[in-house]
């Protein structure tokens, strides 16, 4: 990717605050209060798990925990709840990995309409997404203070999953959580120094959409899915 007129936008912002352009010795500040780190430090990750079910709560999300043996289980159960007929879900190398491809093949096979996310069908992800009744996807990075899944979004993963289905499923690791978003964004800065493909595009999710904007109501099922479940895995190997 080629970036286009970065120096003249540099150079223009440091005339305008009245210096020349630095392009060496510029080091990052070390700020003598850092209190973002402070949030959860020192927890466990099963505390953090607590942390993140007691916040289920706050932002209307059903909170489940399972193993890897248990996650077809806990997953029919869900999909059954939410009368799911038809179900959009993420594609990548996880599938496999939690025995996922065997268990839609199953659903399949009883009557559910499912659509796995691929490239190649263009708009025919969207169209589908729109009128599913569940999309699943698995969490990259989860936020334990806030309630929040961590997408990376990409030819496997379209944003649409988590956005226009009725409602939502989000698979969670229990390796993927940390305290907050200060741990999420300092992840995504270390692999992108480390030369790690890291997605263009990251949405952060937290419950089902809602809305205070009207008189400081909240409403929750505004403009995206009505119901929201987090399925967190314990996926240790032992």
């Amino acid at each position: 990717m080629t970036i286009q007129n970065r120096d003249s936008f540099l150079d223009n912002l440091a005339a305008n605050l009245g210096r020349n352009r630095r392009t060496e010795g510029v080091k990052r500040p070390k700020w003598s209060v850092q209190p973002q780190y402070e949030v959860f430090t020192g927890l466990s990750q099963d505390e953090l798990v607590e942390k993140l079910e007691e916040h289920c709560k706050v932002i209307h999300t059903e909170f489940k925990r399972t193993d890897r043996d248990g996650l077809h289980k806990v997953l029919k159960e869900t999909i059954d709840g939410f009368e799911g007929k038809s179900v959009v879900s993420a594609s990548d190398e996880r599938l496999q990995q939690y025995g996922l491809n065997d268990f839609y093949k199953s659903l399949g096979e009883k009557g559910t309409e499912i659509h796995l996310w691929d490239e190649s069908k263009g708009e025919e992800n969207k169209v589908f997404a729109e009128r599913a009744d569940v999309g699943i996807t698995f969490s990259d990075i989860t936020l334990a203070e806030s309630g929040t899944v961590t997408l990376f979004n990409n030819k496997y993963n379209g944003r649409s999953i988590s956005l226009l289905p009725k409602t939502y499923i989000a698979i969670i690791p229990k390796s993927t959580i940390v305290p907050r978003m200060t741990q999420a964004t300092k992840l995504i800065h270390e692999r992108n120094l480390e030369g790690q493909d890291v997605s263009s595009c990251v949405s952060f999710v937290t419950g089902p959409s809602n809305s205070a904007d009207i008189e400081m109501n909240l409403i929750v099922g505004v403009h995206g899915p009505i119901k929201a479940t987090y399925i967190v895995v314990d996926d240790e190997i032992n």
